[in-house]
């Protein structure tokens, strides 16, 4: 019986799998034959000797006080007849004769032993290719269906290129040579599947890292990638070797290196940036080639406001938006571009409306109030709560204009805190809502007459919602989420989830 474990061995060598696996595989099918010839109910067990290849086929029966399953199981005093000394739960093992394989026994074990290797073969090119998640690999198209690829990448593993993943206006054909990146390999119903794409910035980097010696080295390091697939993209580089130019090292030799990419992403523009910790140079480069005229940083929100001459407006942009999109991606920034004259009236604007605030609120001139606007102040607030020393270095102030000015700007908030309260009282709004930290009194009075009168009613607002009660002059996107957020942490909402997700374990220990 030799034969077998020969089958086995050609089998194991040809697939390329454990020799282990095709003998439990011929075991399993020469159970199910067995249970064909002698009853599917009955527990029958086949072990094929490793050495000799010599077949057991045998029917096993569990000793029991009440059977269940006949098939399976039979009493103690009926297992006695064929050993003395049984016990119950132990099982009588009866010795059945060899199979001889019907065309049908034959038909199903064959099915028993290709689906077997089938498996084997999954789990084992799954093993294989799930630690090369993040890899460049190269393959053959073997079929496209409705723009998704099958690629052959060797070893019969084959891997999935879908049609968002490929470039636009990219045509593969049967039998085309594509590069790609995998980004995911998962186990699935139909066996392991292998995820391609040459369209996420991963892919360039290995690129580059291909092209490039220096970056292979580690002498360059990619710091980022920004990409619009098959169009544009903007990739920033940064030398660990102050004597290597960076860009230059990318670009190549009359820009050889540099077009070896564009060519594998069928001509997409790639601008090289050096990198910089500076983020307003990095930002001035980013969104080359346009001229910068200035940035206004907004640390807090990461936001930034970038200047740049009229007729330079439409080249920082880009079309549809795609240079200032990839330079907020590279840089990690929301980034709003303006005109000089832009924001020159919006500064004007500013100015002006600060200005009457502060005359009509501090009762001043107009010089004070250009004073205050031009040294930073944007509210009363902010003047009544500056000590004085600090009022006294404006230019053209003494303590007893500093202190008139502080006062003023107190009876003035003591003011806006009594209309508080008769609104509070008028528009019904909770105490929990006027004393939540980080709302003026004008803000708590709109909340109010828009029917949002305690801080649960405000912290289930959205992040828009409430931008557009209290207006964009007097509230931001980033400033409104962290109001929100604040107020369902002094709810205790975050806490009432994290008891909610602990209970049912609770309930299932105290179960158990």
């Amino acid at each position: 019986m030799n034969e077998i474990l020969q089958v086995a061995d050609a089998v194991a060598r040809e697939k390329n799998i454990n020799r282990e696996i095709v003998i439990e595989a011929l075991e399993e099918a020469i159970q199910k034959a067995g249970r064909s010839k002698y009853g599917h109910d009955h527990d029958i067990r086949a072990h094929i000797d490793r050495k000799n290849g010599n077949i057991d086929l045998k029917r096993y029966r569990e000793v029991v006080e009440e059977i269940e399953d006949e098939a399976k199981q039979l009493t103690l005093d009926e297992a006695k007849r064929y050993k003395k000394d049984v016990a119950v739960g132990e099982f009588l093992i009866d010795d059945l004769p060899p199979l001889d394989f019907g065309r049908i026994a034959a038909m199903t074990a064959k099915q028993v032993i290709v689906q077997k290797v089938r498996e084997a073969e999954r789990e084992k090119q799954f093993d294989e290719f799930k630690d090369r998640v993040g890899e460049m690999i190269s393959g053959v198209i073997k079929r496209v269906e409705y723009g998704n690829a099958t690629i052959d990448i060797g070893g019969r593993a084959e891997a999935m290129l879908r049609r968002d993943e490929c470039l636009p206006r990219e045509h593969l054909k049967n039998g085309d040579r594509v590069r790609a990146y995998i980004y995911d390999v998962r186990q699935e119903v139909r066996g392991p599947q292998i995820f391609l794409s040459r369209t996420r910035p991963e892919f360039m980097e290995k690129l580059f890292t291909q092209e490039v010696p220096e970056i292979y080295d580690g002498v360059i390091e990619i710091k980022g990638v920004a990409r619009d697939p098959g169009s544009r993209a903007k990739i920033t580089v940064q030398s660990r070797d102050g004597s290597i130019d960076p860009v230059g090292a990318c670009v190549g030799m009359r820009g050889s290196r540099v077009q070896a990419v564009v060519n594998e992403l069928q001509g997409e523009k790639i601008d090289i940036i050096p990198y910089t910790e500076d983020i307003a140079s990095f930002t001035v480069s980013a969104l080359a080639p346009a001229e910068v005229a200035k940035v206004v940083l907004d640390e807090v929100n990461k936001r930034m406001e970038v200047v740049v001459p009229d007729e330079q407006l439409s080249l920082a942009i880009g079309r549809r938006g795609q240079n200032v999109r990839l330079a907020s991606m590279l840089t990690g920034w929301d980034i709003d571009i303006l005109t000089e004259e832009e924001e020159s009236n919006r500064r004007a604007e500013e100015f002006t409306k600060r200005s009457t605030l502060f005359i009509a609120a501090l009762d001043v001139d107009e010089v004070i109030a250009h004073l205050l606007v031009a040294e930073g102040f944007t509210s009363i607030e902010e003047i009544a709560e500056t000590p004085i020393d600090e009022l006294n270095q404006i230019e053209g102030f003494e303590e007893e204009i500093s202190t008139e000015l502080q006062n003023r700007a107190n009876v003035w908030l003591e003011g806006k805190l009594e209309e508080l309260k008769a609104k509070q009282k008028e528009l019904s709004i909770k105490d929990d809502l006027v004393e939540f930290e980080g709302l003026t009194p004008d803000m708590i009075i709109k909340l109010g007459e828009n029917e949002i009168k305690s801080l649960d009613d405000f912290a289930d607002l959205a992040t828009d919602e409430l931008v557009e009660i209290l207006g964009e002059d007097s509230m931001t996107n980033s400033d409104s989420e962290k109001l929100i957020m604040g107020a369902r942490e002094k709810l205790g909402w975050f806490a009432e989830e994290e008891t909610t997700t602990e209970e049912p374990a609770e309930a299932l220990a105290s179960n158990g």
